[in-house]
């Protein structure tokens, strides 16, 4: 019974936020005919997502909102982008869209920006955790987040189990004290077996992605907004850097010390196969992957004993980082029909759709009541709390941006430039992306 009571509370607040954001948004005009205020007609939703999966989503979701409707097209990842600002152009765009973080930056004009008159931001921080603020800039909310598929640490516990090791690492100085335990040579002194895969960035998958954790874990920002204005943070090292210097060319002297033959770390080279094969096959003892990999791994090797965890911390930190790819729900601001779009996208991140669509694609969901309560097996527990202490950051250009990592690295790993010229060039190259 309290159970039941606790839910009809939590629906009936969803609503009245709901409510009470379109009319300060003006979306709901009280005291205008009643007709007018109503959401009604379809809206189009574009996303990535398979229909196989959103459909019988939007099925319960349309069935519950008796006066309007969603319908659903899927695109596929690789060309959404440029399907999307083409539709867009030529006045035939969806009225809502899943939008990835990593397009945030670049269609922050064109979607229906919610001001923080309507929507406080102490009230977005209450209801989504700190990932999905990537979707907050200075003028409003870019868009609802739904989903984080937060970083984690995957683990063979097989290999763990040999070496007599109960428990994975928690901190990074106890990580780098098993890297000589895993990593083992032939006589030719080729890796037959390694720790972890980290150091390069070609062969590395979410290389990218481990870096800006590390980045954060050092009190890095990636990038800042102020007043309209985005800037990076490692032309000044990072925002932990302290007497003018950086704190950020360590870091990436930790990570490039992996694959660099004359370091302890060293456990990768740029000649094996990609990380994500190598952990498949037994010979790698650590995966730095996200929540949504998981299904990939299983099927890639179905017999691996494999567990996750949480990515290994600074020891003695504050606070916990890792890394997140965030999933909002946006409403285009060239919709035709914006008032019935801006409801559904509210519905979606705020009602049940929420914790479905999660579950449909193995990550976690982005509200924080909903992560309060943990799936009991073996892996969510880890995705769910990760997700509490992720970040993510607005990307100006993916493929740009990877391009500047992977320049950041290489240099390093060359002996062309020292980590903290690295980081500096890298932070000039992404102002130039976010400028």
């Amino acid at each position: 019974m309290k159970g039941n009571f606790k839910i009809i509370v939590l629906v009936a607040f969803v609503f009245f936020a709901v409510f009470a954001v379109m009319v300060f948004a003006g979306l709901i005009k009280l005291g205008a005919d009643k007709n007018a205020t109503v959401p009604t007609g379809t809206v189009v939703l574009w996303g990535t997502v398979k229909s196989t999966v959103m459909n019988p989503l939007l099925v319960d979701f349309n069935e519950a909102n008796k006066t309007f409707s969603v319908r659903y097209v899927q695109k596929y990842p690789e060309t959404f982008d440029q399907d999307l600002l083409e539709a867009i152009a030529s006045g035939t765009g969806p009225d809502m869209f899943f939008l990835p973080d990593s397009l945030a930056f670049s269609y922050s004009n064109k979607i229906y920006t919610i001001p923080y008159t309507s929507y406080p931001i102490s009230t977005f921080k209450n209801t989504f955790a700190s990932a999905g603020e990537v979707f907050t800039t200075s003028k409003g909310i870019l868009a609802f987040p739904i989903i984080i598929d937060p970083l984690v640490m995957y683990y063979n516990r097989s290999m763990l189990d040999t070496n007599n090791i109960v428990y994975p690492p928690l901190y990074w100085d106890e990580f780098t004290k098993l890297v000589p335990v895993f990593t083992q040579k032939n006589v030719d002194k080729q890796i037959i077996s390694s720790a972890v895969a980290l150091g390069q960035y070609s062969n590395v998958l979410n290389a990218k992605d481990i870096i800006s954790a590390l980045f954060m874990q050092a009190g890095s920002n990636i990038v800042s907004e102020k007043n309209g204005y985005y800037s990076t943070d490692f032309e000044q090292g990072g925002q932990g850097s302290q007497n003018g210097k950086s704190n950020l060319g360590p870091i990436l002297s930790f990570y490039t010390s992996f694959a660099d033959p004359l370091k302890e770390n060293y456990s990768w080279n740029k000649s094996l196969p990609n990380s994500r094969d190598f952990f498949s096959s037994d010979k790698s003892a650590f995966y730095f992957g996200f929540a949504s990999e998981l299904q990939a791994l299983i099927s890639k090797n179905p017999n691996q004993n494999f567990a996750v965890t949480a990515v290994p911390q600074i020891k003695n930190a504050n606070t916990k980082t890792t890394s997140a790819r965030v999933t909002g729900v946006a409403a285009s601001s060239f919709s035709k029909n914006l008032n019935t779009a801006f409801t559904a996208a509210s519905l979606m991140a705020t009602g049940n759709f929420a914790k479905q669509f999660a579950d449909a694609l193995g990550v976690a969901p982005a509200r924080r009541d909903l992560l309060s309560t943990k799936p009991a097996d073996s892996y969510f527990p880890v995705f769910y709390s990760s997700a509490l202490f992720a970040k993510s950051w607005l990307d100006p250009s993916p493929q740009d941006s990877s391009a500047v990592f992977k320049s950041m690295i290489d240099k390093v790993l060359s002996n062309t430039s020292t980590p903290e010229e690295s980081v500096r060039e890298a932070g000039s190259r992404l102002n130039l992306l976010l400028r």
